[in-house]
């Protein structure tokens, strides 16, 4: 199995603030994919607004993908600055996932791990939490001043 070969997308519906994941497990990253995985507003509520966090992976910026959100108002896309994955919230579940069922695992093939991957995701939703900010935005600008600062001076030397 080449690991690598593995691309995972999930999402969370913040606006139900109810910390369920909606996910989808393909062996590519493509716009199609995305495009894909998008189409979550089949299982969502049609009232409900669906505000997505990604990062700036060319996939979700796609003239298509661009094309399909025009079209359905009810998205709403928020880029992550580079390198700045720990704004996004769905990335802490990703660690969960990481740390609780995958890390240390054993799959014979895709297969077994798209299905270990399917298995925490449905045990995670039998009881899902919000997932909720609880540092202050004055610490996280302080804490982002302080990086910049320190990679300025490496970059200088």
């Amino acid at each position: 199995m080449n690991p690598t070969r593995i691309a995972f997308a999930a999402g969370a519906v913040f606006a139900a603030s109810n910390g369920q994941v909606i996910s989808m497990c393909d062996d590519r990253h493509r716009h199609q994919e995305w495009l894909k995985f998008l189409r979550v507003d089949h299982v969502t509520p049609a009232e409900k607004q669906i505000h997505m966090i990604v990062d700036n992976y060319s996939t979700h910026k796609h003239a298509k993908v661009k094309q399909w959100l025009n079209r359905h108002p009810r998205f709403h896309v928020y880029f992550t600055p580079t390198s700045c994955s720990w704004l996004n919230m769905v990335e802490r579940f990703f660690r969960d996932l990481t740390q609780n069922r995958l890390r240390r695992g054993v799959f014979r093939d895709v297969e077994e791990l798209m299905t270990a991957i399917a298995d925490y995701i449905d045990l995670h939703n039998e009881r899902p939490k919000p997932f909720i900010w609880t540092a202050k935005a004055a610490d996280i600008l302080e804490k982002v001043k302080r990086a910049r600062a320190s990679l300025n001076n490496r970059q200088s030397v």
